[in-house]
């Protein structure tokens, strides 16, 4: 593992679905796609929770590092729901009744945090989403031939490309939430809080999913989720007990070498990274598909 001071970029990636695409797009794994999908419908509602968040943030502030860093990190943010809006919007279109269902409950849940939550609870979501997010990147980039290997490469390049930035701007809203309040047992109740309402928002959602496809009472599929979701969270439990301690800084975190060769392959003008080569994810960098 290598670490570097990576300063945020925003990328404008052009994700190309293809037509037949299912909800099922990883085969091998059809739970993985699902629990995927349904953590995708929040991006659109959670990412612009998080902006507004740190739009209130940015007139409190007089930092003009921090000031920048707040405009650069709602530029990825922004740039990430948009693409998601783009794939729910095929999800939808493919017949799955549980999108418009789950975007529904997704959209009061983070007007509802919005209007009635106060200021410091928002910034310590924020800062407790990020640090969840940070630890999913890395167990994402750490297992993603087992999770992404042969899959759509289309939707594995969306889901990777959105957590490398997770990772690029680990200490944003850190540095945020440190400037404007600090206090260890509101970063943990943050944490605690985004962790459990996300995932839980996202179990009912892949449930929904799986119930349609046929795959949620069938106890082959059942084992399976079980099987993947133990593998997930064996993998993100050191992470987070990491993220509990006193002094913990984001920047202690390691950036993967495989999310330094992304960033180094964007900066190259590397295009293809819309269009990842799903069966070479085992490469120390990423490989992109011929032609692409």
């Amino acid at each position: 593992m290598a670490s570097m001071i990576q300063r945020m970029t925003v990328r404008r990636m052009a994700f190309r679905f293809p037509e037949q695409l299912g909800g099922l797009w990883n085969r091998q794994r059809p739970q993985f796609s699902h629990i995927v999908n349904a953590a995708s419908l929040a991006m659109p509602y959670l990412e612009p929770y998080l902006i507004d968040t740190m739009r209130q943030a940015r007139a409190k502030l007089t930092d003009p590092r921090l000031i920048a860093d707040i405009d650069l990190y709602i530029g990825q943010e922004a740039a990430h729901y948009r693409q998601h809006q783009q794939f729910n919007k095929r999800l939808a279109d493919m017949g799955y009744t549980a999108v418009p269902a789950m975007e529904a409950v997704l959209k009061a849940d983070y007007q509802r945090f919005g209007k009635e939550r106060s200021f410091t609870f928002n910034l310590a979501y924020a800062e407790g989403f990020e640090a969840m997010a940070l630890a999913i990147g890395h167990m994402l980039i750490e297992d993603r031939d087992y999770l992404f290997g042969d899959s759509e490469p289309a939707v594995a390049s969306l889901i990777l490309w959105h957590f490398v930035e997770e990772i690029e701007h680990k200490s944003a809203t850190y540095d945020i939430f440190k400037a404007l309040d600090g206090r260890y047992a509101w970063r943990i109740w943050g944490l605690i809080f985004a962790t459990v309402h996300i995932m839980a928002r996202t179990r009912q959602g892949y449930a929904a999913l799986l119930h349609q496809d046929g795959l949620w009472w069938n106890w082959r599929s059942r084992l399976a989720t079980w099987r993947l979701l133990a593998r997930i969270f064996r993998r993100l439990t050191p992470r987070f007990l990491a993220i509990l301690r006193p002094g913990y800084d984001p920047r202690q975190v390691p950036d993967p070498d495989w999310a330094l060769a992304w960033w180094r392959q964007f900066g190259e003008g590397e295009k293809g990274l819309a269009t990842l080569d799903t069966s070479r994810l085992t490469d120390p960098a990423p490989t992109c598909l011929a032609g692409a």
